[in-house]
């Protein structure tokens, strides 16, 4: 009861924070808009020319929303005429930040808590690491076709359908009976969260003009980022004090509680195009994204030369070959890849790549070095590891304020400088480093990846036309998840691979045939008679027992500096590609995108 009361507490604090921070922008907003403004042109004026109503659009930076389609039909915006409206974007932005937030929270949650899941419900480490499987396969499905969602149903519908799926996904897996049942409500879960971040990121193109997206999508930050983070230590203790289903019955509430918001404060914003669903695209995406991506998380498990890996990796990338060559034929794709004939974005795409790939290192081995080899428990590690999910929460926002001023390239290249440094250094870890150090190099790699998360991916989308701001928002994060699975396979294989080759190193050099190995075994097993009065048989044994964990702990131990090493390359790659990054020169705001031009 201690800890859910201190949970509520720190939630409430949260919303309470964010509150405020948007509470202080509007103000600052609505004291701009008070000020006597210069003679404008009559609406109909403005509506003569495209070039006219841009450059009143520079000169009026008083306004904080844009109209979310060109200005034929006002009615679907005019923020301008309504006074209370911005004291109405502080709720839906907070709406929008709690769903994400707990919806991101939710996908880490499982990870500690699957060994207890296991004997639950009497399941192997195989079957239950499908409550993690199904829950990626899902939602690089779901991603894809968000685009098609968020051009064809109302922003607000969709935003409580998908808060709803979640929030059942999760009550059916609270409550769960059998194994089957629990996995069937993480892969409900999984189809409201696929939905809820490309949907609020788009939101935000729409209703900030470019030289604002960087501040609120550095708040926005504070969920994408912070809530992952802060993940492990949660469920770890929860796993440790309590049983596992009250991970589901934490998030619950918070779901019921957006939507019950959602309700009452969401109102529609944004147009919808409807455009025709690409029948073709979706069953391709489908098929090539969840082969590709089970493929990868089989691979780290079983091997690269294992059938099935083989097997479903060639199925995805002959599927997804037939996916890309169709969305550049058809008029209407499901996801209209032709945003990476904005250079901006492509570079930004390739940086967003390499940096997730490098941002699983962390994520995924320094719980096995913690956990498995120094033989901390998950609530331990996990608070090791807070101070870094901290300062990416305060850093985020600060980014974002960065970015509006800077851009990308400069928080990008220092982001990475010091990526690169942390991750070396993790990669010459030992059996005895302090705590101090790793929590230390742990906080200050945290403070280079919020340089560059949130700035990259804000640089990519206000590199394309707002009208297309959907298909880049799920292109973007449809390849975050597949360098997400792509990094984890990678890293794990190498830690595996380089284990078992600094074992058999280890074991030529404890045997029989190395003369000076045998000499200081009989020295020691001597001692260890002497001092404890024991057998030559009962000494040698222990001695022998010692000598094989040390050798199997230390190997690991390489293994792991050298998937970090691996890391550190691929971040270097990152900090070449990021020095060609420049900053993105808004397209005409107000220009029509035809895409049907661009594919004949």
């Amino acid at each position: 009861m201690t800890f859910i009361l201190v949970y509520s507490l720190a939630a409430l604090a949260f919303l309470i924070v964010f509150n405020l921070l948007l509470k202080k922008r509007s103000s600052r907003n609505n004291t701009l808009k008070n000020r006597p403004k210069k003679t404008r042109k009559p609406a109909a004026a403005e509506k003569d020319t495209a070039l006219a109503k841009e450059e009143t659009l520079q000169q009026n930076q008083t306004e904080e929303l844009l109209p979310a389609a060109p200005s034929e039909e006002p009615k679907a915006q005019a923020p301008s005429k309504n006074n209370n409206y911005p004291d109405h974007l502080v709720t839906l932005l907070m709406v929008l930040i709690l769903g994400a937030f707990v919806t991101i929270l939710n996908q880490t949650l499982l990870n500690n808590a699957l060994p207890k899941i296991m004997n639950s419900f009497n399941v192997t480490t195989n079957t239950a690491q499908w409550l993690s499987t199904a829950y990626m396969l899902v939602n690089g499905v779901v991603i894809p076709f968000s685009a098609f969602l968020i051009e064809t149903i109302s922003s607000r519908k969709l935003f409580i359908f998908a808060m709803s799926m979640f929030g059942i996904g999760t009550l059916i897996a609270g409550v769960a009976p059998t194994f089957s049942i629990l996995l069937i409500g993480r892969m409900v879960q999984a189809v409201g969260a696929g939905i809820i971040m490309p949907l609020m990121t788009t939101l935000f193109m729409v209703l900030f003009p470019p030289e604002k997206r960087g501040s609120v999508m550095g708040i926005m930050g504070v969920a994408m980022i912070f809530a992952p983070a802060i993940g492990p230590t949660l469920s770890g203790y929860i796993v440790e004090y309590s049983t596992w289903r009250l991970l589901f019955w934490v998030v619950l509430p918070i779901a019921l509680l957006d939507i019950i918001l959602a309700l009452i404060y969401f109102k529609d914003v944004g147009e919808r195009s409807y455009p025709k669903l690409d029948v073709w695209g979706l069953i391709f995406s489908t098929i090539g994204l969840s082969s590709l991506l089970y493929g990868f998380s089989e691979a780290g498990n079983d091997g690269w030369t294992s059938t099935t890996v083989e097997v479903t990796i060639a199925i995805g990338v002959i599927f997804l070959i037939a996916f890309v060559v169709r969305e550049f034929l058809t008029d209407h794709p499901l996801l209209n890849l032709r945003v990476f004939k904005f250079p901006i974005f492509t570079l930004a795409s390739v940086i967003n790549l390499i940096v997730t790939m490098s941002l699983f290192a962390s994520m995924i081995l320094l719980p096995v070095y913690l956990q498995n080899i120094r033989g901390f428990t998950p609530v331990e590690s996990g608070l090791l590891l807070l101070p870094g999910a901290i300062i990416m929460g305060i850093m985020s926002p600060i980014a974002g304020a960065l970015f509006d001023k800077v851009g990308a390239r400069p928080l990008a290249i220092v982001g990475l400088l010091v990526m690169i440094f942390t991750t070396w250094e993790f990669g010459n870890l030992t059996l005895d480093d302090s705590l101090l150090y790793i929590g230390t190099l742990y906080t200050i790699r945290s403070f280079g990846i919020s340089l560059v998360m949130m700035p990259i991916m804000t640089e990519a989308l206000n590199s394309v036309p707002r009208e297309l701001s959907a298909h880049a928002t799920a292109t973007f994060n449809t390849l975050r998840q597949i360098a997400g699975s792509l990094g984890t396979a990678i890293l794990v294989t190498v830690m595996s691979t380089r284990t078992n080759v600094h074992r058999e190193i280890a074991n030529s050099v404890y045997t029989t045939n190395n003369m000076h190995f045998m000499q200081s075994l009989q020295e020691k097993i001597m001692h260890l008679m002497q001092s404890m009065g024991i057998s030559a048989q009962e000494a040698q044994q222990t001695i022998i027992g010692q000598i094989v964990t040390y050798v199997s702990r230390h190997s690991a131990v390489q293994g792991i500096n050298d998937a970090f090493i691996v890391a550190t390359l691929v971040t270097i790659l990152g900090l070449i590609v990021s020095i060609f990054l420049s900053r993105a020169k808004i397209p005409g705001i107000h220009k029509t995108y035809d895409a049907s031009n661009e594919s004949k």
